[in-house]
């Protein structure tokens, strides 16, 4: 029995013509094509709940951003304000902070201080 006989060897099938759907292409001219068919899609939009956005110059932006500059500018400047008032109140409460660690050792130290003293007073007081 001979390893590369040919004696399977299927018949090569001939190519198959693909059938138009319709001819409504060949016989629009392109312009008339997209008028016709919808082929202009237009900017891609999405809307997620309440905010709506759109694809424009490949970035995604608000559809707030591109009607309303005015408020984006509202919002630039009250996040501006916003973060001078957190450094200030974080300032404040590294200030607080320095302020309590300093009166706990303070405390601390008289503390002890009062604790030798009893302790050098009843050393009095026994002898």
């Amino acid at each position: 029995m001979p390893l590369f006989s040919k004696k399977f060897s299927p018949k090569k099938s001939s190519p198959r013509k693909i059938p138009s759907i319709s001819r409504l292409h060949r016989e629009f001219d392109p312009a008339q094509n997209q008028a016709e068919f919808g082929l202009e899609y237009g900017p891609i939009t999405v809307k997620l709940g309440n905010q709506e956005s759109i694809f424009k110059d490949g970035k995604w932006q608000s559809k707030s951003y591109a009607e309303s500059p005015k408020t984006v500018i509202q919002l630039k400047i009250q996040n501006e304000e916003l973060q001078k008032e957190n450094n200030l109140l974080k300032l404040k409460v590294e200030i607080l902070l320095d302020m309590l660690a300093e009166t706990t050792a303070e405390v601390h130290l008289q503390e002890t201080e009062i604790e030798q003293l009893k302790s050098k007073l009843n050393m009095k007081s026994a002898i």
